[in-house]
C-alpha cells in the first residue's frame, strides 16, 4: 500500500515538474515583439524592405509604423506626454526634437553602443551631461539640383552665386517649368532658408536670443521670397519637400535647392520622367557674405526609456545602424553618417561625383544647424514659417516684414525663457 502511494506521488511530482518545463518551453519559444516608428524617409523605406531579414536571423517580431516626419515626432510626443507609449525603438530628428527629448528623459541611454565609427560632432548633437542617447543615422547638407540641359539650352553655366542662382532662375523660368523651387510651406522653410540666412551673414539664434530680425537674415529672407514667389511653382506656400520633389521629377522646375539625401530619389528612373544625365547636383551658390550650407545630423534613431524589451530593441538599433546597411544606403544614395560608409571603396565608385564634392565643401565650411536649436523648436519653426510666407507672397517686397520678424523674434525669446534656455 504504501509502495502504491509513493509511486503515485512520484506519478503527480513528475506531472507537475513536466507541465512547469513545457509552460517554460513554450514561453521561451514565444517570439518577442517590439514597436519601431519609422519616418517617410528614404532610409526608412529601405529599413522596411529589410526587416523580415532581421526577423528571420533572431526571431524578433517587428511591428513597424511609417510616419511622415510632424505626424512622427508629435506621436511621440503625444505618446510619452501621456505615459502610455509601447514605442521600443524610433527614427528622431536630433535637431527637431532632440533636446526637449533629452531633457524629459524620454530616450534610453545608450551606453554600450560603439560609436567610434561616426563623427565626434555628429554624436555630440545627442549627448547630454556625458551621455549619447541619439545614433546618428543620416547627415545631409543643402545642395543645388539643376537641369544639365535646361541650363545649356539657356547657355548658361552651374550658378556660384545668389546673383548667377537668380538669373538662371530668371532666363528658365518659362514654357510652364518654374525656374527655381524650394521649400515654401511654412515651418517646413525654415531648414531650407537657414542656409541662405546663413550666406548672407545672419543666424536664428545668438547666445541664446532670437536674431532672425537682424539686417543680415531680413535680407536672406526678402532674397528667399523673392526667389519663390517669382521663379518658383504655382502654390509654393503649401509645398514641403515631398510636394516639391514630384514637380521636379516631372520635368516642371529647372533648379531646386534642398537636401543632398532626396538624389537617390530624383535620379531613380521608375519615379522620374527626367533622365539621369540630365539631372545635376552642385554646392548651394555663396551668398554675399559668406559661403555655408547647412549641414546636419538630419535623422538618428534611438530607443525609448519606457521600453520594456529593452534586449531585443538593442538588437534592432544596432541592426538597422550596422556598417552593411549604411553601405546599402550609400549605394542607394542615402548619405549616410557612418564614417566606413563613406570610406567604402564600392560605394566610391559608384558615387556621384556632385555628392561626393559637395559632402567635403559642407563638412569643411558648413554650419551645423538648419533651424533654431532648442527645445521648442516646432513653435519657433511655426512663427519663423509665418515670416517666410509673407515674404514669398509679396515677393520680398512687403514693407511690414522687419516689424513681423520681430514680433516673432519677441514670441521665439519667450518660448527660450519659458524653456529656461534664454540667453544660453
Amino acid at each position: 500500500m504504501k509502495k502504491r502511494n509513493l509511486l503515485l506521488v512520484l506519478f503527480v511530482l513528475l506531472s507537475l515538474v513536466g507541465s512547469v518545463f513545457a509552460q517554460g518551453t513554450a514561453e521561451q519559444k514565444a517570439p518577442q515583439e517590439i514597436r519601431v516608428l519609422l519616418a517617410n524617409h528614404p532610409y526608412g523605406e529601405l529599413l522596411k524592405t529589410k526587416i523580415p531579414e532581421f526577423e528571420a536571423q533572431t526571431g524578433i517580431k517587428v511591428n513597424y509604423e511609417s510616419l511622415q516626419e510632424s505626424q512622427l515626432t508629435n506621436k511621440l510626443t503625444t505618446e510619452f506626454a501621456t505615459n502610455s507609449s509601447t514605442v521600443d525603438v524610433f527614427m528622431t530628428r536630433p535637431l527637431q526634437e532632440g533636446l526637449m527629448f533629452m531633457k524629459n528623459g524620454w530616450y534610453q541611454s545608450l551606453d554600450a553602443y560603439d560609436f567610434s565609427d561616426y563623427p565626434a560632432n555628429s554624436v555630440d548633437i545627442g549627448r547630454k551631461d556625458g551621455k549619447a542617447y541619439i545614433v546618428p543615422l543620416v547627415t545631409e547638407w543643402q545642395v543645388l539640383y539643376y537641369r544639365k540641359d535646361l541650363l545649356k539650352k539657356a547657355g548658361l553655366s552651374v550658378p556660384t552665386t545668389f546673383i548667377e542662382l537668380e538669373a538662371a532662375a530668371k532666363a528658365m523660368n518659362k514654357d510652364g517649368v518654374a525656374g527655381f523651387a524650394s521649400r515654401g510651406k511654412g515651418a517646413a522653410a525654415v531648414t531650407q532658408l537657414s542656409s541662405y540666412i546663413y550666406n548672407y551673414g545672419g543666424l536664428y539664434l545668438d547666445g541664446g536670443k532670437a536674431v532672425f530680425n537682424s539686417p543680415e537674415a531680413l535680407e536672406a529672407i526678402r532674397f528667399y521670397g523673392r526667389m519663390l514667389g517669382t521663379y518658383g511653382p504655382q502654390g509654393v506656400t503649401s509645398m514641403s519637400w515631398e510636394n516639391i520633389m514630384p514637380v521636379f521629377q516631372a520635368g516642371k522646375a529647372a533648379m531646386w535647392t534642398d537636401a543632398s539625401v532626396f538624389y537617390g530619389q530624383i535620379v531613380d528612373p521608375t519615379k522620374t520622367q527626367i533622365p539621369a544625365s540630365d539631372i545635376g547636383v552642385a554646392q548651394l551658390p555663396r551668398g554675399p557674405k559668406g559661403d555655408a550650407p547647412f549641414i546636419v545630423v538630419s535623422w538618428g534613431m534611438a530607443m525609448s526609456s519606457k521600453s520594456k524589451n529593452q534586449d531585443a530593441a538593442m538588437k534592432f538599433l544596432e541592426w538597422a545602424n550596422s556598417k552593411e546597411l549604411a553601405k546599402t544606403g550609400m549605394l542607394s544614395n542615402i548619405t549616410m553618417a557612418r564614417d566606413s560608409a563613406w570610406a567604402d571603396a564600392e560605394v566610391r565608385a559608384v558615387m556621384n561625383p556632385g555628392l561626393v564634392e559637395t559632402q567635403a565643401h559642407a563638412a569643411k565650411n558648413g554650419y551645423p544647424f538648419d533651424r533654431p536649436f532648442m527645445s521648442s523648436v516646432g513653435q519657433a519653426r511655426d512663427l519663423i514659417g509665418e515670416v517666410v510666407i509673407e515674404s514669398i507672397n509679396t515677393k520680398g517686397t512687403s514693407a511690414k516684414l522687419a516689424s513681423l520678424a520681430s514680433e516673432k523674434a519677441k514670441a521665439v525669446d519667450a518660448l527660450l525663457k519659458t524653456d529656461g534656455e534664454y540667453g544660453m
